[in-house]
């Protein structure tokens, strides 16, 4: 178990990286938009690259921030009982999502679009707009992105089932129910 949790904590240390890109992403997305509007409207001038790279960086920010929003637990979950469980409870549920469907989808996700990201890349891929970027950096964000979650779910699970087995300490909030 201390070889998983060693792991475990590595991913997080990976994940804790990938959610200062996925930070940093945002701030970037919103100074070029600002600028792009103020450089349109001031001197009519524009570019397609300018609109393109911000959904390129809104991708990275959603794809690379959504393992860190998993280990960090503050995803939304749509569940009318798990309120009211306490801990072990809690830890049994989020269990079986984790290994019940993150684990299966993100895996498909992550077999379906890796080919695709292959494909863009050894094509060179451009935008068909006028002045616009090449796709494969805005396409590796999804296996990227999935693989991460996958990982960050598989630390998860093993330090869920090491709190299970008192050799792991989590957040406070699996001891305590919902008010």
């Amino acid at each position: 178990m201390d070889i998983l949790l060693t792991l475990a904590r590595w991913i997080d240390h990976l994940n804790d990286r990938f959610g200062i890109i996925a930070k940093y992403a945002v701030i970037a997305s919103c100074l070029i938009s600002a600028g792009n509007a103020v450089i349109r409207y001031s001197f009519n001038i524009s570019s397609n690259a300018w609109l393109e790279i911000q959904w390129y960086l809104f991708a990275a920010c959603v794809m690379l921030g959504a393992s860190q929003v998993l280990r960090l637990n503050e995803h939304v979950r749509v569940d009318l009982f798990y309120g009211r469980l306490t801990g072990h409870g809690k830890v049994y549920v989020d269990l079986f999502g984790l290994i019940f469907f993150l684990v299966p989808v993100m895996s498909v996700m992550l077999w379906l679009s890796w080919p695709l990201f292959l494909q863009k890349l050894a094509s060179g891929e451009m935008s068909s707009n006028a002045g616009g970027l090449v796709r494969w950096p805005a396409v590796l964000m999804l296996p990227l992105g999935f693989a991460m979650v996958l990982l960050q779910g598989l630390a998860e699970i093993v330090k869920r089932i090491a709190w299970l087995m008192h050799r792991y300490e989590m957040d406070i909030h699996y001891e305590r129910p919902l008010q």
